[in-house]
């Protein structure tokens, strides 16, 4: 496959679908089941009770990450205005994904 050149403007849906089909040879039907099903892919590896990582070879890295739950705090030094205090509300423990870019990805944006 050839290069590119780098793009101005961010493309939408419609044109990445156009885009990949161009460039594979299939359908615009085709090209979307397969974004449909990498995304299913995705969604089992992430989900609760599962693995929690997901790696497309050479490009990202996506991982659950917990995070603890957080007490309360009273009294709480405000760092907007100092000399005044603030009560800090609890949070419960949950989960967040992050995104890690892999070598080939790092690559491409030098």
């Amino acid at each position: 496959m050839a290069k590119k050149a780098a793009l101005s403007k961010a493309m939408t849906k419609s044109e990445i679908l156009a885009d990949l089909s161009e460039t594979t040879e299939l359908s615009r039907k085709e090209v979307a089941s397969v974004i449909d099903g990498l995304a299913d892919i995705i969604e089992r590896h992430v989900k609760k009770r599962s693995v929690g990582t997901f790696m497309l070879p050479g490009l990202l890295r996506i991982k659950v990450v917990a995070t603890p739950a957080r007490k309360a705090q009273k009294n709480v030094p405000n760092p907007f205005r100092p000399g005044e205090t603030m009560d800090v509300a609890a949070r419960p423990a949950g989960r967040k994904v992050k995104v890690l870019p892999l070598k080939k990805l790092k690559e491409m944006a030098k």
